[in-house]
């Protein structure tokens, strides 16, 4: 009987957006957001953030970024563009990575069947892996290893069985 459990990369959207209205009230009551007309919305699925200056868009993506390690949420999973003039204000434009991307699952594939215990199986399927094997003691060492190994991802370790 084999015993597995899937590697996936999920962000609950609704702390996200609890992370973001957090973030837009603080903006909007400092002091030094004043007559820097801060805004930060969803647009889409992406993140727009807008200020007056590229330091004040930059602070309130500070602002974002710390109220989603509050909620538990890991910056790997925030891609922010850089600051770019858009009329009168600065805007940088942010998204949510949700999955794996497929080089990164291959990088993670290899790096359990190069350097793992033996008998240990990785399928990729979509965005997520799939880790199998007869010995329960292997799969925990391949969840140290990839504790340990720092890709640009945030990962789960999700039904373990």
């Amino acid at each position: 009987m084999d015993s597995s459990f899937d590697i996936v990369s999920k962000v609950d959207l609704q702390e996200a957006d609890n992370a973001l209205n957090q973030a837009r009230k603080e903006v909007e009551q400092r002091y030094d957001f004043k007559g820097t007309n801060p805004h930060i919305a969803w647009s889409g699925d992406a993140v727009m953030i807008s200020a007056n200056s590229k330091d004040r868009a930059a602070a309130i993506l500070d602002v974002f970024q710390s109220k989603l390690i509050k909620r538990g949420i890991s910056l790997k999973s925030l891609h922010s563009g850089e600051p770019y003039a858009s009329g009168k204000e600065y805007r940088i434009e942010s998204t949510i990575a949700q999955g794996i991307a497929q080089d990164t699952a291959k990088r993670i594939s290899k790096l359990v069947r190069d350097e793992g215990p033996k008998g240990v199986k990785v399928q990729i399927q979509g965005d997520e892996l799939r880790v199998s094997s007869k010995s329960r003691d292997a799969l925990q060492e391949v969840i140290r290893l990839l504790t340990a190994a720092d890709f640009d991802t945030d990962l789960q370790f999700v039904n373990y069985r």
